[in-house]
């Protein structure tokens, strides 16, 4: 059997020939523990950048994140083609543009640029709805028909996204009120045209949710305009020219059962210009105001407005709203598909059903 070697204590002084020998070892050659090389290779291979490029690339991460939400919010103009934007989603305020006007636009636009975008939501159909800027988008669109397809051929555009209908009339009405003038019989028209699309259920309900920052008193005015557009809107040639106290006599005329013998008048005679119309109204209007109205005339009986057709879906990206009244029917379609071509097609065969 082997002999066991008997281990023994070491004594002060070894131990501290050892302890200085173990400094001489660590640090020779500038030697450092292992993790200090780890780190040292670590941030040498990830090539850290100064602290005035740290500071840069902070900042366009910040400006990213900005700019992300403001796109979510529709506050970032975003470059739209002009065959992508249907104007007769909405029931539009504004019947017309003045040629003299628009083409002060076109000038404008044309040397300087657009400098407000138009608002629009987006469609089902991947296709734009135009809530504000009838006029611009009309005046782009000349400029495109001009220069030719390559030239203006998109337009700025905000892209918002309105919880309802209601919320996107809202924004309409509310931007040219505040901007161009709208005539009288338009802030009428568009509460009636609401309530025949099916957007609301009566004029009240429409006059008061459209206008609701307007006063009391203003609202009963448009209430007013609104009842000649659902008497007259198919007879009168010239109704933007109304002022607001023609409307009010006007409105108050149809109120006392004049209606059929204004259409009867403005039926026979020939209006050549606003104020010839209002000549013709006039007479009537003033019978009424008298109060010597001929109860034989009658008059046609008050009805509640009836919702129409609110359109549906027919192919192609294509919708058709049905407007019915008395005596006429109207075919509205809509669409960024629909071309010139299908219109004349569609033409031709009501034509031809008729002359059968």
């Amino acid at each position: 059997m082997a002999k066991r070697r008997q281990l023994e204590v070491p004594s002060a002084d070894a131990l501290k020939e050892l302890e200085e020998g173990f400094a001489r070892e660590t640090t020779r050659g500038g030697m450092r523990p292992p993790i200090a090389d780890v780190v040292a290779d670590a941030a040498r291979l990830s090539d850290p950048l100064p602290h005035s490029e740290r500071a840069e690339v902070a900042r366009d991460r910040s400006d990213a994140e900005t700019l992300r939400a403001a796109r979510q919010k529709g506050l970032v103009a975003v470059e739209i083609p002009l065959a992508e934007i249907s104007v007769d989603t909405l029931s539009r305020d504004r019947m017309d543009v003045e040629d003299e006007a628009l083409q002060e636009l076109v000038r404008s636009i044309d040397a300087h640029g657009l400098r407000l975008p138009i608002e629009v939501f987006g469609q089902a159909d991947g296709s734009y709805a135009l809530i504000s800027g009838f006029r611009r988008l009309a005046a782009v669109r000349q400029l495109n028909a001009s220069y030719g397809s390559t030239q203006f051929a998109t337009i700025p555009a905000f892209v918002r996204a309105p919880k309802s209908s209601v919320e996107a009339i809202q924004a309409m009405i509310e931007e040219n009120e505040i901007r161009v003038g709208i005539s009288q019989y338009e802030r009428g028209r568009v509460a009636a045209m609401a309530v025949h699309g099916g957007v609301f259920s009566s004029l009240d309900e429409a006059v008061s949710s459209l206008y609701s920052s307007s006063s009391k008193a203003k609202r009963s005015k448009i209430r007013s305009f609104a009842l000649i557009h659902e008497e007259l809107g198919d007879m009168l040639h010239f109704p933007k020219a109304l002022s607001e106290r023609q409307c009010l006599r006007l409105a108050g005329a149809l109120r006392v059962g004049l209606g059929s013998a204004i259409r009867a008048a403005l039926e026979t005679q020939v209006i050549s210009d606003a104020e010839r119309e209002w000549a013709i109204l006039l007479p009537l209007i003033e019978e009424a105001e008298t109060g010597n109205v001929d109860s034989a005339r009658g008059g046609r009986p008050k009805k509640a407005a009836k919702a129409a057709d609110p359109g549906r879906e027919i192919g192609k990206g294509i919708r058709m709203k049905v407007g019915r009244r008395s005596d006429s029917v109207s075919i509205t379609l809509s669409g960024a598909a629909l071309e010139g071509v299908d219109i004349d097609t569609v033409i031709a065969k009501i034509e031809s059903h008729f002359s059968e």
